[in-house]
């Protein structure tokens, strides 16, 4: 069986366990939806690789559904069904990014190839080798292609011993990816070793790769491992590798020619059997050419390269990753928030991202923290990315920003009583619920 997973959607009940049947017998996975509303609801959860949609259904219609995933999931392709005499709405869809579609009556055979030639191209040629829910993946979040290609080539690569450099801009989630990495190889019974190469001062650099012996140097009092032994057998990512000292680079690139390390005050090395993933934010190319860099070791460390794009150019993976934060805010506990509301999640998916996932994960932390309400408002996710920036509130915003506050002080102190709430503020409970309205603010949420 492949692991490409199908999202089927019809509201014929019939046709819909028919294909499901011929799909099944072709060893696909196959998920089943009867409406647009639910097809939606599960794009998410499933992480499909594939929509395939009748156009004429009841309530949302295949064309409806379509633009909808183009705007929550563009990375999707989607294959539509059409009858005879809606084959120019289907034209035009495609024209819209639609991948294709097919017109009734059509056979297996035809579908079949459709449905290849959407995997082919939006995926590569060859198939993927793991599952969309497979473990070793399980902490990378992500709805896009784009992603799903690097954590295919990431499977591949994981299955040799090579050497693997991660380059992407700061708070992507480089050290998510090398555990990934990590899981999925051979390795995975064996330990992940991580350092942070610009977190380490040069002169305890060594010390703390190579480990040292008792009597070494001053406040060496005993036998240390280094990070290279504690990770034998296993994997030692180097993060941040384009900060390590210049003349520490020639002391960690002998010992990756020779796999031996010899610790601080030893007279002996002994081998080791480490694979290394480094990553950085930088670009060492420049930095080779700066003089600030080896290049013999950055070719020995970049034998294959792991590119992460940043999160502006994967904005898909913004509303799943944002639900799962919240989702784990509301673990944590002290969290009124359930979700966001459409105009707070539009302001996330237009926001510049300049810190990454980091940036994300903090303001969804922010703003959950923050919210008094089930629904998280826009102001909210406005005033956190503003703050962010470094920027400064209108007279209009700080104004509004105080009356909410008051508003929340207010239902905190009455336990949600919206009628002595009005009162304390010397309003009538029309204008009070008005106002309550205007700020998204549910009485109930404050009672005790």
């Amino acid at each position: 069986m492949n692991h490409h997973r199908i999202l089927l959607v019809d509201d014929d009940p019939g046709l819909l366990k028919l294909l499901s049947l011929r799909l099944e017998a072709n060893g696909f996975q196959v998920d089943t939806a009867s409406s647009g509303r639910q097809a939606l609801g599960k794009i998410d959860t499933l992480r499909p690789h594939l929509m395939i949609t009748d156009l004429r259904m009841q309530g949302m219609d295949g064309l409806e559904l379509f633009d909808a995933v183009q705007k929550h999931t563009p990375s999707l392709p989607v294959i539509m069904l059409t009858a005879h005499g809606t084959i120019p709405d289907a034209v035009q869809a495609t024209r819209k990014g639609l991948f294709s579609y097919l017109t009734k009556p059509f056979d297996s055979g035809e579908l079949l190839q459709s449905i290849n030639n959407a995997l082919s191209q939006c995926y590569g040629h060859d198939k993927p080798e793991h599952s969309a829910n497979d473990e070793w993946r399980s902490e990378i979040i992500s709805n896009s292609a784009v992603m799903e290609r690097l954590l295919t080539k990431t499977w591949r690569i994981a299955q040799s011993d090579v050497s693997v450099l991660i380059q992407s801009s700061s708070g992507t989630g480089k050290e998510l990816l090398a555990r990934a990495l990590h899981r999925a190889s051979p390795r995975h019974k064996a330990a992940f070793v991580p350092i942070n190469c610009a977190a380490i001062p040069e002169n305890l650099l060594e010390s703390e790769l190579f480990g040292h012996r008792k009597g070494a140097f001053t406040g060496a009092d005993r036998n240390r491992k280094g990070l290279f032994e504690a990770a034998n057998g296993g994997t030692l990512f180097l993060d941040e590798i384009g900060d390590m000292p210049l003349e520490f680079q020639a002391k960690l690139l002998r010992v990756l020619e020779d796999g031996e390390v010899r610790p601080v005050g030893a007279t002996e090395s002994f081998p080791v059997d480490v694979r290394i993933v480094s990553a950085t934010h930088s670009d060492l190319e420049a930095a080779i050419e700066a003089g600030e860099f080896r290049e013999d070791l950055f070719y020995r460390l970049n034998v294959v390269m792991l590119e992460i794009p940043p999160l502006s150019e994967r904005r898909e993976d913004i509303p799943v990753l944002a639900r799962h934060f919240l989702h784990q805010a509301r673990a944590r506990g002290r969290c009124q928030a359930r979700t966001f509301s459409p105009e707070a999640m539009e302001a996330l998916m237009l926001a510049p991202w300049k810190g990454n996932i980091r940036q994300l994960l903090n303001v969804v932390e922010q703003v959950a923290a923050l919210s008094m309400t089930a629904i998280i408002p826009e102001s909210l996710v406005q005033n956190a990315l503003r703050n962010k920036s470094g920027g400064i509130v209108s007279l209009a915003e700080a104004q509004s920003n105080f009356e909410r506050n008051y508003l929340v002080e207010l239902l905190q102190m009455t336990g949600g009583n919206v009628t002595q709430a009005a009162r304390l503020a010397n309003r009538n409970r029309t204008e009070f619920y008005r106002l309550l309205h205007r700020h998204e603010l549910e009485p109930q949420i404050f009672r005790h």
